[in-house]
């Protein structure tokens, strides 16, 4: 009995990917297997930029998603820099990841560039921001310049080479698919392709 509960139980989980829709090609691709750094976790990684207007419109839809991820998932967000001047912002990232207070102020970034018209693509001016939001300067500032955050940024350009990202928001799953906004077409889709995924890592 109990073998048969389970055997059904697999077949419904195959025939609802199935009725997904999702085409490997079309909705997503597979990448050369990269490596994961969270263990026995389904590694997700989100390549974003805060200058992405894109990445602006889909945070609601990641963090709606956070709230009832899978707990086999590890999500992992990844700073994209296309241009040397993006490094500003990858590395205000991962100062405020290192200092514990990302998650408080990652929104409010985005938010300050899209909705305020703030410029926060130099150094200066995006450390008076965090200033204004309750982070200490001298903190901030070693941690920006700090050898932990060096090795962040250029890890994460490692990344964005390995995955061949070529533009933002794009979503990697455990080393082996990857989705795009041009792929996927939707905010929606991406989340729904990302679960599909996700679903398949999974089994």
């Amino acid at each position: 009995m109990k073998k048969s509960l389970i055997f059904l139980l697999l077949m419904m989980s195959s025939v609802a990917i199935q009725a997904a829709g999702f085409t490997e090609g079309v909705n997503y691709k597979k990448v050369a297997p990269q490596s994961t750094d969270t263990g026995s976790k389904i590694e997700v990684l989100e390549f974003f930029w805060y200058g992405c207007p894109h990445c602006y419109s889909f945070e609601p839809y990641i963090k709606a998603w956070k709230k009832t991820k899978p707990a086999n998932v590890e999500f992992v967000r990844v700073p994209a820099i296309f241009r040397p001047d993006w490094e500003v912002q990858a590395r205000t990232y991962y100062a405020l990841s290192e200092m514990g207070v990302i998650e408080e102020l990652h929104g409010k970034i985005f938010t300050a560039i899209h909705k305020n018209k703030k410029r926060l693509n130099k150094k200066a001016s995006i450390t008076d921001f965090v200033v204004s939001n309750g982070v200490d300067r001298k903190k901030f500032e070693a941690a920006y310049n700090s050898f932990s955050v060096d090795s962040m940024v250029r890890k994460a350009k490692k990344k964005q080479t390995a995955y061949q990202i070529q533009g933002v928001p794009s979503i990697a799953v455990n080393g082996k698919y990857l989705t795009s906004g041009s792929m996927s077409g939707s905010y929606e889709n991406m989340i729904k392709i990302m679960d599909y995924l996700i679903e398949k890592e999974s089994k």
